[in-house]
């Protein structure tokens, strides 16, 4: 049975979109105070960036003064000597909202397991208690868990996480944001769990960090979807990236759906970074009611191609993003089917905010500078999709913390787009599913399977939750450099159809892509 809040909504739901607003780490660490939090709110209106959608004023690590031998939280009131209730309330007559950070554990990653100020400080064993202080007392409306002192105590992530956020839900206040921050894909547990999550390890304002972050979420869009987002950290536009590098920092999280936290001082943030960030196409990228990720759909070397739907699944309205993570300008020809389109198509650029093509046909050329991206918006008519990747499934026990055998994605050039999914299978939870398998007017489907395998396989194929087929004996004859298909003819409905490949008692054969044709 499908996760709901896991399953990407294939129906148009009411969720809260992706956060926008501003964290206060990436620029201040831990000399935050009253008035650097009161200056940054006050930015947050003067710029303007409120009416483009940023509404957070998010309060990172650094504001504690340890934990009383009474168990309760002390504010350091030598740097908000207000009091923090005061400073919230501050933010929401601005019409802003408030958010506040916390560790899993007992220490926080700023305190270095040393600092007195941070220790003792984290969730574990006082998960009600401050989350009466944070929501009900303070008045905050979105956290940032941390794990610097849940490694500290060797907690498990799931049930730790799963016990703050349940202390969360039963705390008075509804509509909290919780976000997650583990650096790594916990696992699709984690979308029961929190409203968000982060994938990776921090950032930092350097475009190797920015390119090391876009290639670590290329493959793990299936995961976003219901109102749960991705997390690749916060933004660091307006400090020293080019404008090309910021372009790509804003494009990649914009088309992901993934959350816009800024980390500039936006009392000074450069009018270029300004308006980049206040883009109204782009944050209506980010912010569509879909709330879907999106996946590779065409790559030449290190020239990616992504795309989503907007508006409407399977409706005439796309985005797309072109991305260049080298070092030379490359050229690049958008192909219109991979993008799920035939015939003539409208593109829109949403840099220049103007029609880029308003005939494109078949195929047509983009140039992005190096560690640049072009955005688009592609109107036009669909058709259904042939090709689906096996890196862009949902990997259902998919996850990058502990040491399991689990769906991973894994390089291979002779793969098609240069990556397949391996050690599937030995588990009824480790399957590969998708999702979004669409046919217009349902009917009779030849199904082709790209595999490889060194041995003779099985993989168990189900349609709809029925249709079970059993694929026998998949050997290509190498696991990684001989690659062959397997056909089955099935039914599919109109509309969204769901495939699954497992084995719940051995592994299956690596798995590369997926055609489906009209039998």
């Amino acid at each position: 049975m499908l996760s709901a809040a896991c399953a990407v909504a294939l129906t148009v739901e009411a969720f809260d979109p992706p956060t926008m607003g501003w964290s206060s780490w990436n620029t201040f660490a831990l000399n935050i105070n009253e008035q650097v939090i009161k200056s940054q709110a006050d930015a947050m209106v003067a710029t303007g960036l409120d009416k483009a959608g940023y509404k957070f004023i998010n309060i990172d690590d650094g504001y504690w003064d340890g934990r009383g031998e009474d168990g309760h939280l002390r504010l350091n009131t030598k740097l908000f000597p207000s009091g923090m209730r005061s400073l919230v309330d501050y933010i929401h007559k601005k019409g802003l909202k408030a958010g506040i950070y916390s560790d899993a554990g007992d220490n926080t990653c700023g305190s270095g397991n040393r600092a007195a100020w941070g220790l003792g400080v984290g969730f574990a064993g006082h998960e009600d208690e401050d989350c009466h202080l944070y929501f009900i007392d303070w008045d905050f409306d979105f956290i940032k868990v941390d794990y610097c002192g849940g490694a500290h105590m060797g907690l498990d992530e799931r049930q730790q996480y799963t016990k703050i956020s349940n202390a969360i839900k039963n705390c008075g206040k509804p509509g909290i944001i919780f976000n997650v921050c583990r650096w790594a894909y916990p696992g699709t547990w984690i979308s029961d769990v929190a409203d968000s999550w982060r994938t990776t390890g921090d950032i930092n304002c350097s475009w190797g960090s920015l390119r090391s972050i876009v290639k670590e979420n290329l493959y793990l869009q299936a995961f976003t979807g219901g109102g749960h987002y991705n997390d690749p950290d916060m933004l660091e536009i307006g400090r020293t990236l080019t404008h090309d590098e910021e372009n790509t920092h804003m494009g990649y999280w914009c088309i992901t759906s993934a959350p816009m936290l800024i980390g500039c001082d936006m009392t000074t943030i450069p009018e270029y970074s300004l308006n980049l960030l206040k883009n109204a196409d782009l944050v209506a990228m980010n912010q569509d009611k879909l709330g879907i990720g999106a996946p590779v759909v065409q790559r030449e070397g290190e020239v990616y191609v992504f795309a989503k739907d907007m508006n409407k699944f399977h409706g005439p309205k796309r985005a797309v993003v072109v991305t260049n993570l080298t070092d030379e300008t490359q050229t690049i020809n958008v192909d219109i089917q991979a993008l799920g389109f035939t015939g003539k198509v409208k593109v829109y650029d949403c840099f220049t905010h103007q029609v880029a093509n308003a005939a494109a046909q078949g195929k047509y050329s983009v140039t992005v500078p190096a560690h640049g991206s072009a955005a688009y918006f592609v109107t036009g008519k669909r058709i259904e999709q042939i090709i689906y990747q096996a890196e862009e499934a949902y990997l259902n026990a998919y996850q990058e913390i502990k040491n399991w055998q689990t769906a991973k994605h894994e390089q291979n050039t002779q793969a098609d787009q240069g990556v397949f999914v391996g050690s599937l299978g030995n588990s009824a939870d480790n399957y590969l599913e998708w999702r979004n398998v669409y046919s217009e007017k349902g009917g009779q489907y030849t199904l082709s399977i790209r595999y490889a395998s060194g041995d003779p396989r099985t993989i168990r194929l189900d349609v709809n939750g029925g249709q079970t087929r059993e694929l026998n004996n998949l050997n290509s004859g190498d696991f990684y450099k001989k690659w062959t298909t397997v056909n089955v003819q099935v039914t599919l409905k109109k509309g969204y159809n769901t495939i699954r490949l497992s084995n719940p008692s051995s592994w299956m054969p690596n798995v590369d892509c997926m055609s489906v044709r009209k039998a």
